[in-house]
């Protein structure tokens, strides 16, 4: 036998053993349920979908279910499951984390915060009653969001957490709330009879509803497309309804971006983007990663000098910074008050970078900035990084 025939043999023995490795380990999927929306949850067939799924891959499907949000977001981050069947929060962390969208459910809509009618704007809610559902909940999720997008923080007002979303609106008419949060269309269809009793605040952009379905993107490209067939017209028999809708990416940046929970300006301080902190390190800004050392070492923009923020205090506009650690700063002899500062962490969802600037404010440090998308928005930019000690 040639080497050259001898090399194909070998290729193609390994390429069946890789092929058999991952039909054996098969395809873990994961439907999460949101809190408001049990019933939803409880109609879907575990054996129905999996043996779907698993006709459709040609490989064994395991298919699990949770109500814990929290978690299924940290899933999305490790990239704990090939295939996550879940609301709009769930696949927009997960598509920034290299998913691609399969379909939706439902169409979308935006989300709006209502409150009693003599409330002037989001200010006068401080110290008032908000109603909302679950604490995982996309209604408690779209409500943190605009809050924080308002400068207001939950500890800012007196949130009760119920168990029906809808109920919020009932709860203003007889005054035991005093704003809520409500899809669009809920609120109009209760607008036309009590409309007199509240008015909206703040609105969101329109957000994806129902069930959001999304692949790892290293799936072969036959298998996503296949997939997308199966779920563009699932079987009523599975439970699941058909995902024909497809939201526009920017929908599910945005729920992203209100998740993410940072603020997106901070008083005082100024918001940069990853170009501009760019620019202002060729002029002699100083730029800060605030993160662990671990990831600093692993990765870090070029030039970055390490001061971590050990953070033990909520991720919230009204933090205690008195729970947190950033004796890295009063330490270092790299870096003067007067300076000009640029603060950087893991991006949007990193609240190290937001606190480190408000703290750095608070010491006497006249320019900061913050470069709020951190380390993913630097790295999408093509700008240069570098690994400790290279």
């Amino acid at each position: 036998m040639s080497n050259k025939k001898g090399m194909q043999v070998v290729g193609a023995v390994l390429l069946g053993l890789q092929l058999a490795g991952q039909a054996q380990a098969g395809v873990n999927a994961m439907v999460v349920v949101e809190p408001t929306a049990r019933k939803a949850g409880l109609t879907v067939s575990q054996q129905g979908v999996e043996a779907g799924l698993g006709k459709v891959l040609g490989q064994p499907v395991s298919l699990g279910t949770s109500e814990d949000l929290t978690d299924m977001m940290r899933a999305t981050r490790s990239g704990g499951y090939e295939l996550f069947i879940g609301p709009a929060q769930i696949a927009a962390s997960a598509l920034s984390r290299g998913y691609e969208l399969l379909g939706a459910t439902q169409g979308s809509e935006p989300f709006v915060l209502v409150a009693r009618a003599d409330m002037a704007d989001l200010g006068a809610l401080r110290g008032k009653r908000l109603y909302l559902p679950q604490q995982d909940s996309i209604y408690t999720y779209m409500a943190r969001g605009l809050l924080t997008q308002g400068g207001l923080s939950m500890q800012d007002l007196r949130v009760a957490h119920e168990r029906y979303p809808q109920a919020g609106l009932a709860a203003l008419l007889v005054g035991s709330a005093d704003a809520t949060v409500v899809r669009q269309s809920e609120w109009k269809e209760w607008q036309g009879q009590y409309g007199q009793a509240a008015k909206v605040l703040a609105s969101s952009e329109p957000v994806p509803g129902g069930f959001s379905v999304v692949v790892k993107k290293d799936m072969p490209p036959e298998a996503r497309m296949r997939l997308a067939q199966w779920f563009a017209a699932v079987p009523a028999s599975t439970g699941l309804s058909q995902a024909r809708f497809k939201p526009e990416m920017q929908e599910y940046k945005r729920v992203a971006d209100l998740g993410h929970f940072t603020p997106i300006q901070l008083p005082g301080v100024t918001r940069v983007s990853a170009r501009e902190a760019q620019q202002l390190q060729a002029k002699g800004a100083v730029l800060v990663d605030t993160r662990i050392e671990k990831e600093y070492q692993a990765r870090h923009i070029r030039g970055a000098l390490w001061l971590p923020y050990v953070e033990k205090s909520l991720k919230d506009v009204a933090f205690n910074p008195a729970l947190d650690d950033f004796s890295a700063l009063d330490k270092t002899d790299k870096l003067k008050p007067s300076q000009a500062v640029i603060f950087a962490c893991n991006g949007a969802e990193c609240w190290k970078s937001y606190k480190a600037a408000k703290m750095a404010q608070s010491k006497g440090f006249k320019t900061v900035y913050w470069l709020r998308g951190g380390l993913p928005e630097w790295e999408a930019e093509g700008l240069p990084v570098e690994a400790a000690g290279s």
